[in-house]
């Protein structure tokens, strides 16, 4: 990226405008596929502690404490600068949820029992589809709820959850 605000910072002292706005536009573009990695690490950390809560029916401290922090996580990095729109709409988040779903059942597979499963093991008892669910309602919130309220609307969503009932409770 400094090569290209060299150049940049050379086509304008030049005057070579066109060639300064493709410089622009690439930038744009590697930014938002930083914030697009960024926000795919976060929800793969989401959907790992979502299919551990399913699989092994309870919820932990640290489960919820990621779940959390990668609903928030994914809250800033989605917004973007203008804090009017979203780099994935609310509507969009199917395809970013599928395509992370099975490197986060790899990755499960090195915790849930234990580690006890192999990654083909727990692909066959995931159920998917609540998975995919509870994670698009995790996300939801993130329109919705400022940072401020965030946490308390994770945690009525984390009571909802298996071994959650307790957690919303003063």
């Amino acid at each position: 990226m400094v090569q290209e605000l060299r150049d940049l910072r050379n086509c304008i002292l030049e005057g070579r405008n066109e060639e300064a706005i493709a410089i622009v536009d690439e930038l744009e573009g590697m930014s938002k596929q930083s914030t697009l990695r960024n926000i795919g690490s976060f929800l793969l950390i989401l959907l790992i502690h979502l299919i551990k809560n399913q699989v092994e029916q309870r919820l932990t401290n640290s489960w919820a404490t990621s779940i959390a922090n990668s609903v928030r996580g994914i809250k800033k990095l989605n917004l973007k600068d203008n804090k009017t729109s979203y780099d994935i709409n609310a509507d969009e988040w199917e395809l970013f949820i599928e395509d992370e779903l099975e490197a986060a059942i790899r990755e499960a597979s090195r915790e849930v029992l234990e580690g006890k499963l192999s990654r083909a093991q727990l692909a066959k008892r995931v159920d998917r589809e609540p998975i995919i669910l509870m994670a698009t309602q995790f996300l939801s919130l993130t329109y919705t709820y400022s940072i401020k309220q965030l946490e308390d609307a994770i945690d009525e969503y984390l009571s909802h959850l298996p071994g959650g009932e307790d957690w919303n409770v003063a």
